[in-house]
């Protein structure tokens, strides 16, 4: 009896030689109810256990970075962290009242009836007296709750309810309610409503492109369906994986979609076609579940290599050590990894299962790819004949298009950024119109010996200075040990403007440190400046310092897979490259497109004149891992020709004119999920839509059609470097070579004939 590894008789090949992905084609391919029974049960399982566990949401404390941190840490520590605060803003209408009228029916007596009912709520601590603007134009009445601001959006429903009947009951006025709380709580709401509609969008535009491309509905459907799956998956073990790195909200299941159509789709459209073109070549001879095997053998190690490359790139997020980055890394490579586990198990069970259902019309589909792949190869020939004048032709589209990326400007989010649309962001504006001093304000922390002094001092310089709010005179709080200080500074600009920037960099470098310098025992006071202002300015500065480290471990990681795949340290760079040329270029049209006005009507934005500080990055993972998607679905066909024995040149034509069918359909696919999420009314859901739309288009267009085609034809044999490809005629078999993907088809194809 033979050993597990002892070679067999003549045309056999030893079964334990054939690849895992494979062998679990096979078995799901064979046992198909038991395999989606067992796909439908462990995705249950996830999504009750995320359920049952709930999601772990982020405190406070892992949003602080940088000198804002500090400040905050020491705030906390001294029971000074400022309470959270809700404004009802009332104001006359045209030809109403005047603001500080108290007859029945008159902003006087609205702003009466707003305390009254506020003080009754249980999570109200306190009801200020009103305020009359100095035009005498609005009221403002401030509401202090209990607890901390997680604490206050749970409660702040039950203000607005309050502000709302109030506001029926004087129509003649506008009575309005904002606040952090309500702020966040309507940006939330607002943002989950879009996603639906999103998703509304998406999936039947995807289903419609599936259709086109495979011509059955069964076939069209499966991709969709198993890319919901792993959005339901990932979903449950993003809640029980929260416990660990904890979810910061605002866009992370927003990415979670995004993400598991992208990698969804694309790698079941990947596994599909390579079964059906097996099936094809051989004339319909051989059956579905042999077709899935030899699909098996190359898009699905494709699938897995491109899996980890996606995962990698996506890990690379968790060096910014950011609560925001950590949660969207863990919940896309949480997608990614269910995709590609339901593309090597439940969708062979399902190709297998269906059998010709899915086949869609044969004449209709070899007709359509053999025409797209001799329009590719009339495209891709005059690339190969001429490689370093179509090489230079791209790397000017491509140096052009990335240059704009070294004037970018980073900025951070906050209430100005946010759509004017939802009440409550449209009564801060006025708010801070009619009241300067309840805008974006700078925190100062001192601590040490009679820290008030100090403040009193900077509070003094402050006067006059039109960088700040000069309506209301600043008053210093100081803590019940009396060594530490809080002094709020109000800046009547937005917190992204240059102003805002400059009064900030006044109070850090000039202000504070010379009102500090006549304490009492100077030696040993401290202090540090928070607010909205200096958080998304230490956040940006933050993000630039992390940037090259989360670049330079991404690069080296798909370095890595890619030479995995191809076994080419030449290719390899090459892919990596590439994948950092479409990056540039994705960064280049961001700050083209968001930094001036010129695409304001077309995208339904307003220009804020930077980019957000989380989108570049958050471009550069995902959009490397499904860049690198393409590179290894590509590449792998071209070097399958080169295994036959092919010369480099003409291997590039048949290998991506041969891929262009399924790659070109999920570049397609992909744009559709992309655009779809410029319908959500979020500048930084805007931005990250159009970098990763422009990236995939300049992928496809001009790195696969121009630069890939004319590096690889320039470089020849070298382009294989370390490994050398075999010497053998035009159109040869390959020999059955480990490590690559024509000897995985061997060994497929040698252990059937072992099996008969």
């Amino acid at each position: 009896m033979r050993s597990p590894g002892q070679q067999s008789h003549v045309g056999r090949v030893p079964v334990g030689r054939v690849p895992v992905t494979v062998r679990t084609a096979r078995w799901c391919a064979t046992h198909p109810r038991k395999a989606i029974a067992g796909w439908v049960l462990l995705l249950a399982l996830c999504v009750g256990a995320g359920a049952a566990a709930g999601t772990n949401k982020g405190s406070s404390a892992d949003f602080w970075v940088g000198e804002a941190g500090r400040a905050e840490a020491m705030a906390s520590g001294s029971g000074l962290t400022p309470p959270p605060v809700e404004q009802v803003l009332i104001e006359r209408r045209a030809g109403g009242p005047a603001a500080g009228a108290a007859g029945p029916g008159e902003p006087g007596a609205a702003a009466t009836e707003i305390r009254r009912r506020m003080a009754a709520l249980p999570a109200v601590e306190s009801v200020a007296e009103p305020v009359v603007a100095r035009d005498g134009g609005a009221v403002r009445v401030a509401v202090t709750l209990r607890g901390d601001k997680e604490t206050a959006k749970q409660d702040v429903d039950a203000l607005l309810a309050q502000t709302a009947a109030v506001q029926k009951a004087h129509p003649a006025l506008l009575i309005e309610q904002t606040g952090s709380a309500s702020i966040s709580v309507a940006v939330n709401d607002k943002q989950g409503e879009e996603l639906g509609r999103t998703e509304m969008i998406s999936l039947p535009v995807t289903f419609l492109i599936l259709l086109a491309v495979f011509g059955a509905v069964l076939a069209a459907g499966i991709p969709v369906l198993l890319a919901l799956f792993a959005f339901a998956g990932a979903v449950g073990l993003y809640g029980l994986a929260s416990w660990v790195f904890p979810d910061a909200g605002g866009a992370a299941l927003s990415v979670i979609f995004m993400m598991g159509m992208a990698v969804g789709v694309d790698y079941s459209l990947f596994y599909l076609k390579r079964a059906r073109e097996e099936r094809e070549r051989s004339g319909s001879t051989i059956s579905h579940v042999r077709a899935v095997e030899l699909a098996a053998a190359t898009s699905g190690r494709a699938v897995v290599d491109s899996g980890l490359a996606v995962a990698l790139a996506l890990a690379g997020l968790y060096l910014v050590g950011d609560v925001v980055f950590s949660s969207i890394a863990t919940g896309a490579i949480l997608v990614t990894l269910v995709a590609v586990g339901g593309s090597l198990t439940v969708l062979p069970a399902l190709l297998a299962l269906l059998g010709h259902r899915t086949d869609g019309g044969r004449f209709a589909r070899r007709r359509g790819r053999r025409a797209e792949g001799w329009m590719w190869a009339a495209v891709l020939r005059p690339v190969v004949r001429r490689p370093l004048l179509a090489l230079v032709a791209g790397l000017v589209v491509t140096v052009a298009l990335a240059a704009p990326t070294f004037s970018m400007r980073l900025g951070t989010e906050g209430k100005e950024t946010f759509p004017d649309s939802l009440p409550s962001v449209a009564a801060y504006d006025r708010l801070v119109a009619a009241f300067p001093s309840e805008g974006p304000a700078h925190l100062v922390l001192v601590r040490g010996e009679d820290p008030a002094v100090p403040l009193r001092r900077l509070a003094e310089a402050t006067r006059g200075d039109a960088l700040f709010a000069q309506d209301r005179a600043p008053v210093a709080r100081i803590a019940q040990d009396g060594r530490t200080a809080l002094l709020a500074l109000p800046v009547p600009y937005a917190a992204n403007s240059a102003e805002a920037s400059r009064s900030l960099e006044r109070v850090r470098e000039r202000l504070l440190p010379a009102a500090v310098a006549g304490m009492s025992g100077v030696s040993g006071a401290q202090w540090a400046v928070s607010g909205e202002i200096a958080a998304g300015a230490d956040y940006a500065a933050h993000q630039e310092r992390r940037l090259p480290w989360v670049v330079l471990f991404v690069s080296l990681a798909t370095l890595a897979v890619m030479y995995a795949a191809f076994r080419s340290l030449v290719a390899a760079a090459l892919g990596m490259l590439l994948n950092l040329a479409a990056v540039l270029v994705s960064w280049g049209v961001l700050t083209l497109v968001f930094r001036g006005t010129w695409a304001e009507g077309l995208l339904g934005f307003e220009s804020l004149g930077f980019v957000g500080s989380r989108t570049p990055l958050m471009v550069f993972a995902i959009l490397v891992g499904l860049s690198t998607d393409y590179q290894i679905f590509v590449v792998s066909r071209i070097r399958e020709a080169v295994r036959r024995g092919v010369p480099t040149r003409e291997a590039v034509v048949d290998g991506i004119a041969g891929s262009a069918s399924v790659v070109t359909s999920a570049a397609v696919i992909m744009v559709s999920v992309f655009v779809s999420f410029l319908f959500i009314d979020r500048i930084e859901m805007k931005q990250i839509a159009v970098g990763l739309t422009v990236a995939v288009l300049f992928d496809a267009i001009v790195l696969r059609a121009v630069i890939l085609p004319s590096a690889m034809s320039l470089l020849g044999a070298r382009a294989w470097w370390p490994a050398r490809p075999p010497r053998a005629r035009a159109g040869a078999a390959s020999p059955d070579q480990p490590g690559t993907v024509t000897g995985d088809v061997a060994r497929v194809r040698g252990s059937e004939a072992s099996e008969r």
